[in-house]
């Protein structure tokens, strides 16, 4: 039964992946036709196998010649709209009190960021973000206020806890057991004991044609999580950093992890030091690793990093993590980590 879900759930995002490649292809045409790479190639990276189809919406923003801030802003609002998405997005899974809350986090190559943590009824985190970024003298914006400044600017308030994860949640409460593991998929959500109450999120990172770099990071965090909790997806220099001199990273896992080491940033500093991006997350996952060898058992850590040139690393404790990868060569690799576990 296993085998035949994880086809079924291959099947489906080929299928997304392919419908979304029909109508991106006259944009890459496009900007094959005005050279666009000059002499840099754009490419887009993002964690997760949802990262496909959300790499393929990127990708038509930057098939066209357009700004890596614009490519991951317009890539990950795809998983934040899905549906079927519980770790992400306005389908999340709730907190152990059955609130949807929402934490993003967006930065440019130039040091510009923004983020929102603990954003409730807003569908698109990122987007409030953004404008946290670009409207306000602020990086962080919170809570009640954070979705008080979403209105203020336009955005509809609207209920984002889903028949479905309304459902899982009440499921969950039957026992009201937390024990995240290591991997959370979504299809193992809310299935009580022994069912997998991690999360997922989607980081992206992407390089332009001009080189620009940017990078974009959203999450409903963990499911069943103490109301206020905050994981690294917000935390610029935790949950994404972007250095346009240097390069990007972002991670994945258990945020309280990376909070604690920094890790993104952590990553980047790596690399402005000369090792490569695939370098860098190995050293950052063992920095985790050697500070907490017995938790770093059953937890999940991962980083996934480019470099200004384009070359992508990606390293994590545990097997399992996957990182999708676009550019003009390929549209829809999904490729595995390495790990130490």
């Amino acid at each position: 039964m296993a085998d035949r879900r994880r086809f079924l759930k291959t099947a489906a995002l080929g299928v997304t992946a392919a419908a979304l490649s029909s109508r991106i292809a006259p944009a890459l045409a496009d900007g094959k036709a005005a050279g666009m790479s000059g002499g840099r190639k754009p490419r887009v990276i993002s964690t997760w196998d949802f990262g496909v189809p959300a790499n393929l919406a990127a990708w038509a923003v930057l098939a066209k010649g357009g700004r890596a801030l614009d490519a991951v802003e317009a890539g990950v609002m795809i998983p934040e709209a899905d549906l079927k998405n519980h770790s992400v997005g306005r389908a999340g899974y709730p907190d152990r009190d059955g609130h949807v809350s929402l934490d993003a986090s967006i930065m440019d190559g130039d040091g510009s960021c923004g983020a929102v943590a603990a954003l409730e009824g807003i569908a698109h985190p990122i987007q409030v973000a953004r404008r946290v970024m670009e409207r306000t003298p602020h990086v962080l914006l919170v809570g009640e206020g954070a979705q008080q400044f979403a209105v203020e600017q336009g955005f509809k308030k609207e209920k984002l806890l889903t028949p479905e994860s309304e459902k899982a949640w009440h499921e969950w409460l039957k026992t009201a057991h937390y024990q995240p593991s290591a991997n959370s998929e979504v299809r193992d959500y809310g299935k009580g004991a022994g069912g997998k109450d991690n999360h997922d999120t989607i980081g992206m990172l992407a390089i332009d044609a001009q080189g620009r770099l940017a990078g974009a990071c959203t999450t409903s965090g963990m499911a069943w999580k103490l109301r206020g909790r905050v994981g690294d997806s917000p935390i610029i220099g935790a949950g994404l950093y972007v250095d346009g001199e240097v390069g990007g990273a972002t991670s994945t896992g258990v945020g309280e992890e990376v909070i604690r080491n920094a890790g993104s940033f952590l990553v980047v500093e790596l690399m402005r030091q000369g090792r490569s991006p695939q370098q860098a997350c190995e050293e950052a996952v063992m920095r985790i690793v050697k500070k907490r060898p017995q938790a770093a058992k059953d937890l999940q850590v991962g980083f996934l990093a480019i470099n200004r040139e384009g070359e992508v690393g990606a390293f994590a404790i545990q097997s399992g993590f996957s990182y999708a990868v676009c550019d003009g060569a390929k549209q829809d690799g999904l490729f595995p980590s390495k790990s130490v576990y």
